[in-house]
């Protein structure tokens, strides 16, 4: 699903959602009908030239994050009251929102998205002569966004895939998410603001909303791309209907994660206890419902192993019953509790028994499994699927050779973590991490997945299904998903991009004959 709790860190002790009480189910939106998607879409597409201009670009984003910075008491009110994740959790994903839009502002604006890239002619050139060569990056056009749930600022209408397509020069029209239509409303009518204070369409931002109003966006002709997060089976339907047009557009989604951890026998003997609360603090962080959440942890059989099991079970103890977020998720991490715990051999090893019928709340649930049941067979395959929620899956393993056996079987995935003791840690490990990269899109090494910087090195995605296309949707790389190369050759200067003729009027970095220019 959506990115880790930006105003936390996996040592932190997890707050559940709506501990304080119950909280009123957000008014659902009227939806919207096909007309009104095709005047959004088509508004947006009227928007692409006013967004050509790059230091305009920059100043929407600036713009937009000082809205969002002096609308917080009203952002988080309205979003508590629609999810009831608190003001302390809002607060600091308002505060990533914010800062991404600043970032990617910076990025638009020394135009090192671009790729500026220029070869020139070489009649000397072997097998043959070259001509002059101009790379740049251009932008695709309408971006169709689809909101996700767990995430209504970070990963909402204000959030990365909009910044990073505003930063690409590709105008936005997303999908609201059901589970807080008015906080898309109340940031869209924002960004909007801040388009207008720039001198920019308000069209460069519309919001739809409805089951039908996102399919409807997905095949509108100009729209050019898509960005998803949320489920495998809403992802994967989109996906399919964006490859099925007349003319298929790239859909960039992120749909599920297990997120692998294994802990070596070394490591749990020389910090077992630390290892174990370091698990729970990260699988209960914000009550299971982040996308980097450890689902599957290879733990050795033995005493050593124990001492971690133990700890996640008490620690995972600590953390009070909490509300998912809406009453779908609720109801398919019981039945995945329910269906995981009947399997053969699988023990429940919370230290306090959840009552899975309780009405209205949930808490961590730590199951164990011999780590053989997962290397062969179907028999338990559900165990290798990603469970929304404070789950997590303890597979207990005899050999190195065992849990490498279970590593083969896992799906594409966001993360892949390993724990190594002191003198696990040099060259001789180097074959674990090649098996891990193979995995997934970040490697993590004695630490937890939860928790991802948006920074220019982050990469937020890996191989199918935890994302569709080999692009990251963190981080400045992510503007790169809404561009396209296009070469221009033996072109006359004045008839080229201003970034790419000899006198770089726009100063922009480029790499000229195989150097970099900054």
């Amino acid at each position: 699903m959506s990115s880790a709790d930006p105003g936390r860190t996996a040592s932190t002790p997890a707050t559940p959602f709506a501990a304080s009480g119950p909280f009123a189910a957000p008014t659902p939106a009227t939806a919207s009908t096909p007309a009104e998607v095709d005047r959004a879409v088509r508004a947006a597409d009227a928007a692409r030239p006013a967004l050509a201009d790059r230091p305009r670009r920059a100043a929407l984003l600036r713009t937009a994050a000082a809205l969002l910075a002096a609308a917080q008491d009203e952002i988080i009110a309205t979003a508590d009251a629609e999810t009831g994740l608190g003001a302390p959790r809002l607060g600091g994903e308002l505060t990533r929102t914010h800062d991404q839009l600043l970032a990617f502002a910076e990025h638009a604006e020394s135009g090192a998205l671009l790729d500026a890239t220029i070869d020139h002619a070489d009649p000397a050139a072997r097998p043959a002569p070259r001509p002059d060569l101009r790379r740049i990056r251009v932008p695709l056009g309408v971006v169709a966004v689809f909101t996700a749930g767990n995430f209504p600022l970070a990963f909402g209408v204000p959030g990365g895939d909009t910044a990073s397509a505003l930063a690409a020069g590709c105008p936005v029209v997303l999908k609201a998410h059901p589970g807080h239509p008015a906080t898309g409303d109340l940031c869209a009518r924002l960004l909007r603001l801040a388009a207008a204070r720039t001198g920019l369409p308000e069209g460069v931002v519309g919001v739809v909303h409805g089951l039908d109003a996102g399919r409807t966006l997905v095949e509108h002709p100009l729209t050019a791309a898509v960005g998803f997060t949320g489920s495998l089976r809403g992802g994967r339907a989109l996906h399919d209907l964006a490859a099925a047009r007349p003319r298929p557009i790239p859909f960039h989604g992120e749909l599920g994660s297990l997120n692998p951890v294994l802990v070596t026998e070394a490591a749990a003997a020389a910090r077992g206890p630390e290892l174990g609360a370091g698990l729970a603090a990260s699988f209960t962080l914000g009550l299971g419902q982040l996308c980097t959440k450890p689902g599957l942890v290879l733990v050795p059989e033995g005493p050593a192993g124990d001492t971690v099991v133990a700890a996640a079970a008490v620690a995972a103890d600590g953390v009070p019953a909490g509300r998912l977020l809406d009453g779908r998720i609720d109801s398919s991490f019981r039945s995945a509790v329910r269906a995981m715990s009947e399997l053969p051999e699988v023990e429940t090893v919370s230290a306090d028994v959840v009552d899975l019928a309780a009405p209205d709340a949930v808490r961590p649930r730590l199951l164990a499994v011999p780590a053989a049941r997962l290397a062969t067979g179907d028999s338990h395959r559900a165990l290798l699927e990603e469970c929304f929620g404070p789950l997590v899956v303890l597979a207990r393993y005899r050999t190195p050779a065992e849990a490498a056996a279970v590593l083969a079987r896992i799906p594409g995935s966001l993360t892949a973590t390993v724990h190594l003791a002191e003198d696990e840690r040099g060259t001789g490990a180097a074959e674990l991490i090649e098996r891990l990269t193979a995995l997934a899109g970040r490697v993590v090494v004695d630490g937890w997945p939860t928790g991802v910087a948006v920074t220019a090195a982050m990469h937020h995605g890996g191989p199918y299904p935890a994302a569709t296309t080999a692009a990251t949707s963190v981080g400045t790389a992510a503007a790169e998903r809404w561009l396209r190369p296009v070469v221009y050759q033996n072109t006359p200067q004045a008839l080229l991009p201003p970034e790419l003729r000899d006198d770089n009027p726009l100063g922009v970095p480029r790499r000229v004959n195989g150097r970099a220019q900054l």
